[in-house]
């Protein structure tokens, strides 16, 4: 019988994925954090901006596989981007971001991605709808 093979690394933390805007600690007894994102979103995108931010909350529990997962998130980190930037949002950007996101979920919301959760048919196509309407 093969049994996996297991490392075990005790010098800290190992990523396997790509990891932005988060804090660790280890080997400490208590710990206390903060974090600002002070990122302002452009006039009249905060109802974009709200339905994206939940959007990516959401995500893990969609059940999507890696790939599907990886070009929501994408997508959706590019239309935060554009509407939070520190230039003007483009109008032909943030649609084009936005296209690139309901793209992103459209294999969820037409029940072609396999191994989604129970439920992230109906989550897709209700964000599809959503940013429909602020687009």
């Amino acid at each position: 019988m093969n049994d996996p093979q297991q490392e075990h690394h005790y010098d800290g933390p190992v990523f396997q994925r790509a990891v932005s805007g988060s804090q660790f600690a280890w080997n400490n007894e208590t710990v206390t954090q903060n974090q600002q994102l002070n990122s302002a979103v452009a006039p009249e995108h905060e109802a974009l901006a709200t339905l994206v931010t939940e959007l990516l909350r959401q995500l893990p529990a969609a059940g999507l596989g890696d790939r599907e997962r990886e070009d929501t998130e994408s997508a959706a980190q590019e239309v935060l981007a554009e509407i939070t930037g520190p230039e003007s949002a483009e109008p032909g950007r943030i649609r084009r971001s936005v296209t690139m996101l309901k793209g992103a979920l459209a294999p969820v919301a037409t029940g072609l991605a396999a191994g989604t959760a129970v439920g992230a048919q109906e989550w897709a196509q209700s964000a599809i709808r959503g940013l429909t309407g602020l687009v």
